[in-house]
């Protein structure tokens, strides 16, 4: 399998390119570039499979590499290599697209190259991208990708009504769909969703928009009612909490 590394740092380069020769067996070909244009004649050329790029460049944004590559041609998975800060890799998860983090450890880069083999679909590549930009230029998130059977499924945050958590699932609940199920635990989204103030947990299974919350029901220890009319349970510890936060919404 062919990949290419896209970076303005020569010592980048190569500590990448030692990593995948030393951790990855399934890479064969590994071709390098110190610019964003040159690292895109090669993949015109040589067509690779892993695109590993770096965002913060002189000349042109890692960001931009669909401004100069034909929809058509693209076959490819893209991890960037970044040293931005929490907010930014909040934009990355959002986005689903994936990243490693400088400086980069073996560790990473295996679950990078496992994770682009499994999941080489480039049919929602530039949506992708397009919304990793606008999330870190706009310094806010509109949508959230959903890792589904078939690809990724973007859904507006202001249509989730809720996050269900069952072990290592994740019910999500939406406005215009009865529920998504995704394989991954409700941990991911609260830790994902922390920094926007209208989601809530109040039970360690659930995950609520504030803004479709119906009915606060004092009885049985207390519950919500959603717009959907969904109940969630509120823990015995998180009551007070909660109520507080009612009285000011």
């Amino acid at each position: 399998m062919k990949t290419i590394i896209i970076d303005d740092e020569p010592k980048a380069r190569r500590l990448l390119k030692v990593l995948l020769e030393e951790n990855c067996p399934q890479v064969s070909e590994i071709y390098t570039a110190e610019s964003l244009l040159g690292g895109v004649e090669i993949i015109k050329a040589e067509r690779p499979k892993i695109v590993f790029l770096d965002i913060e460049m002189p000349e042109h944004s890692g960001l931009q590499i669909l401004d100069f590559i034909d929809r058509d041609i693209i076959d490819f998975e893209i991890v960037f290599t970044t040293a931005y800060d929490s907010h930014a890799i909040q934009a990355f998860e959002l986005t689903a697209i994936d990243y490693l983090l400088k400086p980069l450890r073996a560790t990473q880069v295996i679950k990078a190259v496992d994770k682009c083999i499994s999941q080489m679909d480039k049919q929602h590549l530039s949506i992708k991208l397009k919304e990793l930009k606008e999330g870190l230029s706009l310094n806010e998130f509109k949508k959230i990708g959903l890792p589904v059977v078939d690809g990724i499924k973007f859904v507006e945050l202001n249509h989730i009504i809720l996050f269900e958590g069952n072990g290592m699932y994740t019910k999500v609940v939406t406005v215009n769909e009865t529920e998504i199920l995704i394989s991954k635990p409700i941990k991911y989204f609260t830790d994902l969703l922390k920094k926007v103030p209208y989601f809530y947990k109040p039970h360690r299974s659930f995950l609520v928009n504030l803004r479709f919350l119906k009915q606060y029901v004092k009885s049985k220890g207390g519950y919500l009612v959603m717009d959907n009319g969904q109940t969630v349970s509120i823990s015995k510890e998180k009551r007070e909490e909660f109520l507080q936060i009612a009285n000011n919404i």
